[in-house]
C-alpha cells in the first residue's frame, strides 16, 4: 500500500470546482470514483504524520530533527528554535521559510553565538544546520505554534501569560541584537534577506515506538526524516515520482501544492496539482491495475477540512462507478 499526505489540497468546495474545472486529471478523477472518500476535522500535517505511525501530537521536532541531522538526543527535552525572517506584507507581519535566508555555515554560527547568552536561561543552543537550530532544554518550555503550519501566514505573537512572559522577553531581546547585528547588516547590503527573529517550536522529548504499518516513508523534511531514522525504516528523499520500489507500504509526503494554497497562487497550485496527477497518481492507477500496488491511502490535511480517500485493487473493478470531481474533496 501506499500512502501519500498532501497538503495543500483542500479548499472550499467551490474554489476547487473553479480550479479545476479545466484540468485533465483522468487518474484522480478514477481514483475518486471507485475509491472510498472520507470527509475528516481540519488537521494538519504533523498531526496527521503522528496518527499514521502512531506517535503522540504534537510532534518533538527538535528531538526528530537531531536524530535525522546530527545524532541521538538522548532522553533530553529540546526545543527547536530556528532563524527566521518576519517581513511586512498588508499591515501583517508574514513568517518566511528559513531555507530562504541562505544562511551558511559560518554565518549561522556567528549569529548562534551572539545569542546564546539571551537563551542561556532556558538551555543551550546547539546549530544543527543552518536553518535548523535547537534548544537543549533545562527545564520544559511552554507549547508554541509549529513553524511549519506558520511559514506563508502572519505571525502570531506569544500568549500574555505568565509561563510565557520569559520568552516574549528573550524573543524582543534577540530581534534588537539581530536588528543591530553587523552580520545582518552585511546581509542587506549585499541583498541578502536578514535574520530578524527566531521561532520557538517542536518541544519534547524523542518519543517511543508502539507499532508501525510502513516499511518507508520518503520526504525532504529533516522532522519526518527522524521519524523514519527513529523507526528504522528508508527514510529516503521524496522521488520525483511514483516507480516501481522494493517497499511494499511507502508513505511519501508531498507538499508542492501547501505553500501555492496558503498564498492563494491559483496558477502555481494547478501546476503542481497537474504534476500531482502525471508524476504520482498516474503511476499509482497503473501499479493498482497491474497488481504492483495493492492499495492506495490518499490524505489531504488542510486547516478547513481533512480528507482521505482509500482505493483498492479490487476497488478497480467497480465499472459502473462515474469518475469523481476533485471538489468532492472540499468540506461539506
Amino acid at each position: 500500500m501506499l500512502t501519500l499526505i498532501v497538503p495543500g489540497l483542500i479548499w472550499t468546495r467551490q474554489a476547487l470546482a473553479d480550479l479545476t474545472y479545466d484540468l485533465p486529471l483522468p487518474a484522480f478523477a478514477t481514483l475518486l470514483g471507485r475509491g472510498r472518500l472520507r470527509h475528516r476535522a481540519p488537521q494538519s500535517t504533523a498531526a496527521t504524520l503522528a496518527e499514521t505511525f502512531g506517535l503522540d501530537a504534537p510532534l518533538p521536532g527538535a528531538a526528530l530533527r537531531r536524530l535525522a541531522l546530527r545524532e541521538h538526543p538522548g532522553d533530553a527535552e529540546w526545543l527547536c528554535l530556528d532563524p527566521v525572517r518576519l517581513r511586512f506584507e498588508q499591515n501583517s507581519l508574514i513568517v518566511d521559510d528559513p531555507r530562504q535566508l541562505e544562511l551558511t555555515d559560518d554565518e549561522a554560527a556567528a549569529l548562534a553565538v551572539s545569542l546564546g547568552p539571551t537563551f542561556a536561561e532556558f538551555g543551550r543552543l546547539d546549530v544543527i544546520s543552518p536553518h535548523a537550530w535547537n534548544l537543549r532544554l533545562s527545564a520544559v518550555a511552554p507549547a508554541f505554534h509549529a513553524l511549519p503550519e506558520a511559514i506563508g501566514r502572519a505571525a502570531s505573537a506569544l500568549p500574555l501569560t505568565p509561563d510565557y512572559a520569559p520568552w516574549r522577553h528573550a524573543i524582543s531581546e534577540a530581534q534588537m541584537l539581530l536588528h543591530a547585528h553587523p552580520l545582518n547588516q552585511a546581509r542587506e547590503a549585499a541583498g541578502k534577506p536578514p535574520v530578524n527573529s527566531l521561532w520557538p517550536w517542536g518541544g519534547g522529548r524523542l518519543p517511543r515506538v508502539t507499532s508501525n504499518a510502513h516499511d518507508a516513508l520518503w520526504s525532504d523534511d529533516p522532522v519526518a526524516r527522524g521519524i523514519a531514522r527513529l523507526l528504522q525504516i528508508d527514510g529516503a528523499s521524496l522521488p520525483a515520482g511514483f516507480t516501481g520500489t522494493a517497499a511494499r507500504r511507502p508513505l511519501a509526503i508531498h507538499r508542492a501544492l501547501e505553500q501555492p494554497a496558503r498564498s492563494g497562487d491559483a496558477t502555481i497550485w494547478r501546476e503542481q496539482l497537474t504534476r500531482l496527477e502525471a508524476d504520482w497518481l498516474a503511476p499509482a492507477l497503473d501499479a493498482l491495475r497491474n497488481g504492483q500496488l495493492g492499495a492506495l491511502r490518499l490524505l489531504a490535511p488542510g486547516d478547513l477540512a481533512a480528507a482521505e480517500l482509500q482505493v483498492s485493487r479490487h476497488d478497480l473493478w467497480k465499472f459502473w462507478r462515474k469518475p469523481g470531481a476533485v471538489a468532492e474533496l472540499g468540506p461539506i
